[in-house]
């Protein structure tokens, strides 16, 4: 989606909360986002959020919010049950959200080594570069 609606950008910058999957330290995001760089020819920045922070996310605040209000006191039986929300959002200007189910069965507890980890092309920023 991002490559049709922004086919000249050379540059992503990703903002996410500390947690689980995706926290700072977490050796496999960071080599999944290595490869996501290299696939794309894109420079990836990220921003995390410190713990308990992610109230101030931009896209919590324009979607998630209105998710849980319309899933209050539904039983979430079925993919439509909790994708069918987004149907009733209001737009937002320069927003555009959309769903997509992915069917692939991940695995789970991949390993990284510290081999795997040296060929990350990580840079920290001087700026809350922690």
């Amino acid at each position: 989606m991002g490559k049709i609606a922004y086919p000249d950008a050379r540059k992503l910058l990703i903002t996410a909360d500390s947690g689980d999957s995706n926290g700072y330290r977490v050796r496999l995001w960071k080599v999944e986002l290595q490869k996501l760089a290299d696939d794309s020819g894109l420079e990836i920045s990220v921003s995390h959020f410190p713990p308990g922070t992610s109230k101030w996310n931009k896209i919590e605040h324009k979607l998630f919010s209105f998710i849980t209000q319309n899933w209050r006191g539904k039983p979430l039986i079925s993919h439509e049950v909790i994708a069918s929300p987004l149907q009733l959002l209001p737009p937002k200007k320069g927003f555009m959200w959309s769903v997509a189910w992915i069917k692939k069965v991940y695995q789970k507890g991949i390993k990284i080594s510290d081999n795997e980890l040296k060929e990350v092309n990580l840079t920290i920023e001087k700026f809350h570069g922690r």
